[in-house]
């Protein structure tokens, strides 16, 4: 089936999606009919119809043939529509502006790359907003560099952002004047800066000195001059002028206008040539390299596993020779050797700004292929924030985006500049030149192939994988330096999908203006918020974070040594296809993944336990608290049990040292009898209150009855009472209410004449002597 996203291949059984065979549409580069024929030894000619197949060839180092049932116009049918659907000659025609933001809302990133510019130049007070940037008050600095708006409506440069980094000495007039000395307007700016020391990487294009490389201007020499600020010990600091053509490349451009620098015309400076290819060399390698992988993969796109090439029992025809010779084959086509010069040029530029505390200025001939490779590379070697989900971001958004490079032409996509920019070709051309090219199975019958019926391919000669070739080098660091990046390798292969795919706007069009005139950051959604949503779905247990990350182990620069920067295959992505099984590199990583993920459990638990464990600890704490207040209570009540018990000891033994009777009821009343006196005296105790112990009940009274034996009354209560009193005279009779005992509120509190009770009587425990 062929949507307006993507050719989709599903199993005829299963009704499943075979991964192999579904493919986005702008991810395919071209697409041709094939015929082929079967051949027999016999003289007779064979009744079988021909095949006919239909070639589609991916940017993600696809080659995929399919085959249709005879005499049916499947094949017309799907031709057809991926005539119609793959290369749309209009840039409102892609996928991205049909399926619109959807819920990956864009935000403007317009206000992200100011931010970027505030923490680059340490300006952390300063918060960029839509507001901002429309009154062009963005224009802050420290004590080196400042934010310029010269380019704030893309007169000077329409391939430059709306905002620049430019020494503080150079006013906009001076860049202004400078911006007509480089290459499209594309004048020297810094991209970072180092917090401490105050190096800077700069990027510009290519210099116009002419043929007889003579030409100069000053203030050209002024601004790269500004580059180079001064070292604490008050010396200009050494400027390096990295050129990443070869030498001859740049003497060439002298003829039409360009060339490169003299270091004898910009103060302490040195010119450096790189020696890395143009675009096309970069197209013409992947391209070897994609039919190297065809042919020697486990399963070619013809069918044939390269076990059984050149009709041998084993792969490479059963002859080591043969297989070293393919192997030796990898190295001729050229990629992986193009990575190191990218690699090893970005090294050389990180190496030059944190080891030397020199600046840099990169620059090719446009300034927004190879340059944007060295650049974005270096930063990513000197900060580690650039290694982190949201730093990846900025940096791309940063010296990619924003700085130009032409994503349209180079992924093969329509643009704004034109709408018939990209005319569909339809030609018949030799099937080795868009076929796999296979050896030819000899055997009782053998199949030959036939020029293809017709073609679909892109001439725009703009194409290459320069973007696809620094994501390849990213990973190329991310598997020397696992544990310096946040985001692992299966994050590299979604988001160069993405980006293939042109599913979101961000990486349509050539330049930011094109995208602010397209409207795409509202029209589209956004490659950034797909991925985090994925992200935040199963959180660090995702596979685009690296188990291996450790901020604290590389929060430095990244200086690979040169003997580190081997290149290898890209198993993620270079062996998907073709060897699905030699691509699960990342197994290792994946189990990794597993253990992290059984270890977060554990710990999850263990915290859970812990919490358990607090919570039980701090009930028994309060318990064993509200215990020992208990135990307090029970000894207070004890203490005052024995003090009462002690005191009413006494009281008895007062009592009946008078010949008196007690008895104490159940109840708790207490009854004297004297026999000598009828009346009855009664009186109750009271005991003083610990201020310390809460004691709400009240002392149980103590009746005494006094029998009298005569007839004076009051000769009974005479005697109890010159008996207790300690007051007494000593010629005897008692002087109450005037006697001392009526002056004591701890002692007799009062006593009714007539014998009537003591109202309330405390007696304390040192009032009787103990036995």
């Amino acid at each position: 089936m062929v949507t307006n996203f993507r050719l989709i291949f599903l199993s005829e059984g299963t009704r499943k999606v075979i991964s192999l065979g579904t493919i986005p549409l702008a991810t395919i580069e071209k697409f041709n009919k094939i015929v082929v024929k079967v051949q027999s030894n016999n003289r007779y000619v064979d009744k079988t119809p021909a095949q006919r197949l239909l070639q589609v060839i991916g940017k993600d180092m696809r080659i995929l043939v399919f085959s249709f049932r005879p005499r049916t116009k499947q094949r017309r049918l799907v031709f057809d529509a991926l005539l119609r659907c793959t290369k749309p000659t209009r840039l409102w025609d892609l996928y991205a502006f049909a399926s619109g933001p959807s819920r990956f809302k864009n935000t403007t990133p317009l206000v992200r790359l100011l931010d970027e510019y505030c923490r680059l130049l340490c300006l952390g007070s300063y918060h960029a907003s839509i507001d901002i940037i429309e009154n062009g008050s963005f224009t802050w600095s420290n004590e080196l560099w400042r934010i310029s708006s010269v380019n704030s409506s893309y007169t000077m440069c329409q391939s430059y952002p709306f905002a620049l980094v430019v020494p503080k000495i150079i006013s906009d007039e001076e860049v202004l004047q400078a911006s007509s000395f480089r290459a499209r307007s594309r004048l020297p700016v810094v991209s970072w800066c180092h917090p401490l020391t105050g190096a800077v990487v700069a990027r510009s294009s290519q210099p116009l000195v002419g043929i007889m490389m003579n030409m100069r201007s000053n203030m050209d020499e002024k601004l790269v001059a500004g580059l180079c600020s001064k070292l604490d010990s008050g010396s200009r600091r050494k400027l390096y002028i990295v050129d990443a053509r070869p030498r001859k490349n740049a003497l060439a451009n002298g003829a039409m206008g360009g060339g490169s620098e003299s270091s004898s015309n910009y103060f302490q400076s040195e010119v450096v040539f790189l020696g890395i290819d143009n675009i096309h060399a970069m197209r013409d390698s992947f391209v070897r390299l994609r039919e190297y992988m065809d042919t020697h993969g486990r399963a070619s796109s013809d069918g044939m596993s390269s076990f059984l090439r050149q009709g041998g029992s084993t792969w490479g025809g059963g002859n080591l020779s043969s297989m070293s010779a393919s192997v030796s084959t990898l190295g001729d086509i050229g990629w992986l050797l193009h990575v190191q010069n990218v690699l090893a040029g970005a090294a050389w530029i990180a190496a030059r700004v944190a080891i030397e505390n020199s600046s840099v200025l990169v620059h090719c001939s446009d300034g927004w292929d190879r340059t944007s490779q060295l650049v974005s590379l270096a930063n990513l070697l000197l900060d580690p924030y650039y290694r982190t989900f949201t730093g990846f971001q900025a940096l791309v958004e940063k010296d990619w985006l924003a700085f130009g490079h032409p994503f349209s032409d180079r992924v093969g996509m329509p643009s704004v500049s034109g709408t018939g920019n990209m005319p569909f070709e339809l030609s018949r051309q030799p099937s080795t030149g868009n076929f796999a090219p296979s050896p030819v199975h000899q055997s009782a019958g053998t199949f030959s192939s036939q020029p293809p019926a017709s073609s679909h391919s892109h001439n725009n000669n703009n194409y290459s994988p320069i973007f696809l070739q620094w994501v390849d080098c990213v990973s190329q660091l991310l598997r020397m330096y696992p544990f310096a990046f946040q985001f692992s390798a299966a994050f590299l292969v979604d988001f160069i999908d993405c980006m293939l795919s042109c599913r979101f706007g961000n990486f349509l069009c050539n330049s930011e203006k094109e995208r602010q005139k397209c409207n795409v950051f509202e029209a589209c959604g956004c490659l950034w918020v797909y991925l985090a949503d994925l992200r935040t779905s199963e959180g660090g247990s995702h596979v685009h974070y690296n188990p291996f990350y450790d901020p604290l182990k590389h929060n430095g620069a990244l200086l690979p040594p040169a003997a580190a920067l081997a290149p290898t295959l890209w198993p993620q992505f270079h062996l998907r296809w073709a060897c699905p099984e030699e691509a699960q590199a990342g197994e290792i990583e994946a189990q990794c993944r597993k253990i992290v993920m059984k270890c977060s459990e554990m710990q999850k638990a263990k915290e859970m336990a812990e919490r358990k464990v607090k919570e039980v600890t701090n009930s028994m704490e309060s318990l064993n608290a509200e215990l020992r207040r208990e135990k307090q209570i029970n000894s207070s009540a004890m203490n005052m049990a024995k003090s009462v018990s002690k005191e009413n000891m006494a009281i008895k033994r007062a009592i009946q040292s008078m010949g008196c009777k007690v008895h104490v009821s159940g109840s708790g009343e207490c009854t004297v009898d004297i026999e000598s006196n009828p009346d009855i005296l009664c009186c109750s105790s009271r005991k003083e209150t610990n201020s310390n112990v809460r004691d709400d009940k009240t002392d149980p009274p103590i009746s005494v009855q006094v029998t009298a034996d005569d007839d004076d009354g009051n000769s009974g209560i005479v005697r109890v009472c010159e008996t207790l009193c300690p007051f007494g005279s000593g010629g005897g009779g008692c002087r109450w209410p005037n006697g001392g005992c009526a002056q004591l509120g701890s002692q007799y509190v009062g006593l009714k004449a007539n014998f009537d009770a003591f109202d309330q009587l405390s007696i304390n425990d040192s009032y009787f002597k103990s036995e």
